[in-house]
């Protein structure tokens, strides 16, 4: 016997004795497993799970659907970082895709990797735990400690260098760099994704609870979709709603500059990139299907709670914005929530408001472990996945954003002067410096509403009634009651600066 099997043998045999033990009976017994998969930019606004038939069925279906979940902030790297940490961008200061944002840099590395909940998990309650995929933008740059580098709290570790892609990409694998180029049967990573899961699922200890973290490419650009489904919804469009291709009236200046009725080109360009896009989500349902499978193989289905979610939204031609996400809007800052698991009924809706921060509470609470020991902004929605009365919930979150912008001119569209990014050949620009917001979403008994104030010359606000005006079209800032206003501005400072469990009081209509 080799020493590397003789050392699997005794590890099994002790994890055997343990788990015969009554303690290790019981302690089996009690904690379930834990699958979040998590995609890149997939909207629910527009329509974003319609191609996941399988997904819808396996886990919605078998589940909960919550109607009102969002991210605090609508960007790839605060949103993960939210995630991770159950934290507001303002505690822990990832403010956007860049390392000079916080995105994975050493600061970050130091002080927040520590106290993720994955972290939490592998030390504190003794779970084995994997991630596979896109964990944050900038991962592996050189200048914060290349692919070596892996965050305290993962078993294994089976991580995309940079953002998103489908071929030719570098993967960490347990810190150790692995090169893949453009053969789709060993390369295409949502595939890659898929198969590295299912050998986790296979090979795993079967003696301690175990939390997968999966976070697909799917379906951020460059929307490449595996070849059997290149030629997939080839009539589909995206969605004429309301606010498509009109212009942004009494919004902030960056929406106004949006060129209104868009050129036939962009509306080309964007219709391709929403068909793509779908195309993309095919192989994350194929994904979807394959965990789902080997679970029930496993026995492991009835004790393991799955959620699929998303990091942001995305828009297509709203308000003559050609596509991306980082707007204050419905569009880019709700994401779909689907959730199954012991203990939850198939075939329920939720429209409880809820947000990513309180994935990492949950979590911890599904494992056991005490969530007054940590300094999360979220809250466990494990009440909410029982179907538990009389539960005093939420009635608003914050939402805030720091605008990326340069001192130098885009050399896209020189006209425009310095401050503005990600700028599109016709000269619309999707973000600037100043499009610096801070937002409080509410949803309760009475009101559906959002107030957001800029951080620019013009402290620029914007207020939607989403009740009568549910693709927030209309900004009422000047005609609302003055009053509301007052209480609206003093919430959101408060939310601004709020910690922990501050960021959980009661709202402005929050009963008494």
């Amino acid at each position: 016997m080799s020493p590397s099997a003789a050392a699997v043998v005794q590890g099994l045999a002790l994890a055997a004795l343990l788990v015969l033990s009554p303690a290790g009976a019981a302690r089996q017994a009690r904690r379930p497993n834990v699958v979040l998969i998590l995609t890149d930019d997939q909207d629910v606004y527009l329509g974003g799970m319609t191609p996941l038939k399988k997904t819808n069925a396996l886990i919605g279906e078998m589940g909960i659907t919550f109607l009102n979940a969002y991210v605090p902030s609508a960007l790839c790297c605060p949103s993960r970082a939210s995630i991770l940490t159950g934290k507001y961008a303002h505690n822990h200061h990832v403010v956007n895709n860049t390392l000079e944002g916080n995105c994975s840099s050493k600061l970050w590395q130091k002080i927040q990797e520590p106290h993720t909940f994955p972290a939490l998990l592998k030390t504190m309650c003794g779970y084995q735990t994997f991630f596979a995929g896109k964990y944050l933008n900038e991962y592996g740059a050189e200048d914060a400690g290349g692919v070596g580098h892996v965050p305290p709290g993962w078993s294994f570790w089976y991580a995309l260098e940079k953002n998103s892609k489908y071929y030719n990409y570098t993967l960490s694998v347990n810190g150790k760099a692995r090169r893949h180029g453009e053969n789709y049967s060993v390369d295409y990573l949502t595939d890659v994704l898929a198969n590295m899961s299912l050998d986790f699922l296979e090979y795993k200890s079967n003696f301690e609870p175990f939390f997968m973290m999966v976070s697909t490419p799917a379906p951020h650009s460059p929307w490449t979709a595996a070849p059997q489904y290149m030629n997939s919804f080839q009539n589909v469009s995206a969605p004429r709603n309301s606010n498509f291709n009109i212009h942004g009236k009494n919004k902030h200046w960056l929406i106004r500059q949006a060129k209104t009725p868009m050129t036939n080109s962009s509306i080309q360009f964007l219709d391709n990139a929403f068909r793509k896009r779908w195309q993309t989500l095919l192989s994350v349902d194929d994904l979807i299907e394959k965990l789902v499978k080997k679970l029930e193989l496993n026995g492991e289905l009835d004790n393991t709670y799955i959620f699929y979610t998303s990091d942001n939204g995305f828009h297509t031609g709203q308000f003559s914005l050609p596509i991306d996400k980082r707007q204050l809007y419905e569009f880019d800052i709700k994401v779909p929530l689907l959730v199954r698991g012991p203990g939850i009924k198939p075939n329920q809706t939720n429209k409880m408001l809820v947000a990513n921060i309180d994935l990492g509470p949950t979590i911890l609470d599904i494992a056991g472990y005490d969530l007054n020991k940590t300094q999360m902004d979220g809250m466990s929605l494990l009440p909410l996945l029982r179907g538990d009365k009389n539960i005093t919930w939420r009635s608003d979150f914050l939402v805030e954003y720091q605008g990326e912008g340069y001192n130098s001119t885009d050399p896209t569209c020189p006209g425009l002067g310095p401050g503005v990014t990600h700028c599109f050949p016709d000269c619309v620009c999707e973000d600037s410096y100043n499009n610096t917001y801070a937002c409080v979403r509410t949803l309760s008994a009475s009101w559906d509403l959002q107030y957001c104030e800029f951080d620019d010359k013009e402290v620029f606000v914007e207020v939607y009634n989403l009740t009568a005006d549910p693709h927030q079209i209309n900004n009422i800032a000047k005609t609302i009651d003055q009053e509301i206003l007052q209480k609206m501005n003093y919430r959101l400072m408060m939310l601004q600066s709020c910690a922990g469990a501050t960021c959980r009081t009661p709202g402005v209509f929050d009963p008494g």
